[in-house]
């Protein structure tokens, strides 16, 4: 069953308890929280994704609960829990949805160690993946956005989970986090794009949630692909676009600089990132303007 075909309010009694299980790529997490809003949140997000009402054992079992006590009524702020632990200060109470993000991702990067993970944006076509490593404020997200209302499946904005056997990468079919001016820039060219959790003042600007458009069933078909092309993007304000050929070397050195478990996997790891940048097409691409990034791409992808 799709989350998106289950009633609001029985997701949101599953979310109270006994807690919400959702496959999230090659994952399974269980989801609780009490906040009304952040329900919502979670089956606009996850709607395409397939709830597992049968399952014994999760990856990860996370909740997002409201502060008791005075910090229930003034200020009010949200809290992040793993497996029963607390990794994250809590946040105010209206970051809920963004915080139950970022908590998952960093579940993923601290646990899942049978995979490469990556901080980059992956998209696919056709069973190849696009993938874009690059630190936070390079417009990787926005760029990822834009290119999934362009017939690219969005696979994730932020983590990349690259098979160290296989090579191939997973799907995990995760809402794009978008900052501040990219939030403008979606709800000009996207109008019809719901944007969830939407927070001011954060420690980043204001954020926003952008729930990847898919296909009905494209979250159960094509979990994986093969990595074709990789291309490290920097935004740079008013810049012409230039889509440039890069050794290998420097396309392995930017994957393994951007590697959140790299040392880990020791040569495995190397080797997996060795065959990633052998066979792909590797540049560097910087942009100032969305639209030329995106027919610069087309060009050079064949997409």
């Amino acid at each position: 069953m799709r989350l998106s075909a289950m009633p609001v309010e029985q997701c949101r009694a599953m979310l109270v308890a006994p807690g919400l299980v959702l496959g999230i790529g090659p994952f399974t997490a269980r989801i609780r929280t009490p906040i009304r809003a952040l329900a919502e949140d979670v089956r606009a997000i996850y709607g395409a994704h397939e709830v597992l009402r049968d399952a014994t054992a999760v990856d990860f079992d996370v909740a997002v609960r409201p502060s008791r006590g005075l910090r229930g009524y003034w200020r009010p702020q949200a809290r992040f829990f793993s497996d029963g632990q607390e990794p994250f200060h809590p946040l105010p109470l209206d970051q809920a949805a963004p915080f139950l993000e970022w908590g998952l991702n960093w579940c993923i990067a601290a646990h899942a160690h049978d995979l490469l993970v990556l901080h980059a944006a992956v998209l696919a076509r056709g069973g190849r993946a696009l993938l874009m490593p690059a630190p936070s404020g390079s417009g990787k997200s926005t760029l990822a956005a834009a290119l999934a209302h362009a017939g690219w499946r969005l696979y994730s904005d932020e983590l990349a989970l690259i098979d160290p056997s296989s090579g191939r990468v997973f799907a995990l079919d995760r809402a794009a986090n978008l900052k501040n001016a990219a939030i403008d820039l979606v709800r000009r060219r996207f109008p019809k794009t719901p944007l969830r959790g939407i927070a001011r003042n954060t420690s980043k600007g204001t954020v926003a949630l952008m729930c990847p458009p898919l296909e009905p069933g494209a979250v159960a078909d094509a979990s994986e692909a093969v990595p074709a092309w990789v291309i490290l993007p920097r935004w740079i304000e008013g810049a012409a676009t230039d889509l440039l050929p890069i050794g290998r070397a420097q396309a392995f050195l930017q994957l393994a600089d951007n590697a959140m478990n790299y040392s880990i996997h020791g040569r495995r790891g190397f080797e997996a990132l060795c065959r990633t940048v052998a066979d792909a097409a590797c540049f560097t691409l910087i942009y100032g303007d969305i639209d030329e990034a995106m027919a610069a791409i087309a060009r050079r992808t064949g997409c």
